[in-house]
C-alpha cells in the first residue's frame, strides 16, 4: 500500500507572495539609498545630470523582482491562475512596501534605509523558506 502525499498550498502561496514582496521592496529600498547618497553629495543640478533617475530604476526593478520571485517560488502550484495572481500581488506589494522606506529616510536618514533593507532581505529569506516548506511533500 502506498501512502498518498499532499502539499500545503496555503503556505506555498503565502510564502511565495511574501518572498516576492520583500525582495522587490529590498530593490526599491536599495534605489532609495543610492538616491539619498547622491542627493547628499551632489548639488541639485548635478544630481539629475549624473544619476539619471535611480528611483525609477528601483521601481522597475521592484516590480520585476517582486513578480518574478513570486512566480518562481509558487511554481509547485498546479493552477497557473493562482500563480499569476500571486505574481501580480507580489509586484504590487513590493511597490507598496518599498514606498514605506521613504518614512525611514525622512526620520532616520540613510541608516534607517539600510535597516529597512536588511529587514526586507531577512523577511524575504524567511518567507522563501516558508514557501519551500509548503512545496515539500509529506505523508498524510
Amino acid at each position: 500500500m502506498t501512502e498518498e502525499t499532499v502539499k500545503d498550498p496555503l503556505s506555498l502561496g503565502l510564502g511565495s507572495l511574501a518572498s516576492g514582496v520583500c525582495f522587490g521592496a529590498a530593490c526599491l529600498t536599495a534605489a532609495q539609498i543610492v538616491a539619498a547618497i547622491l542627493r547628499g553629495d551632489l548639488e541639485a543640478s548635478a544630481y539629475h545630470e549624473t544619476a539619471g533617475n535611480p528611483l525609477m530604476a528601483g521601481l522597475i526593478a521592484a516590480i520585476g523582482v517582486g513578480g518574478v520571485v513570486s512566480w518562481y517560488r509558487s511554481f509547485a502550484l498546479d493552477n497557473i491562475w493562482q500563480r499569476g495572481v500571486i505574481a501580480v500581488l507580489g509586484a504590487v506589494g513590493a511597490c507598496l512596501v518599498g514606498f514605506m522606506a521613504a518614512i525611514f529616510d525622512r526620520f532616520f536618514g540613510v541608516i534607517g534605509l539600510i535597516g529597512w533593507l536588511l529587514v526586507n532581505v531577512a523577511l524575504g529569506v524567511i518567507a522563501g523558506r516558508w514557501a519551500t516548506s509548503g512545496k515539500t511533500e509529506t505523508p498524510s
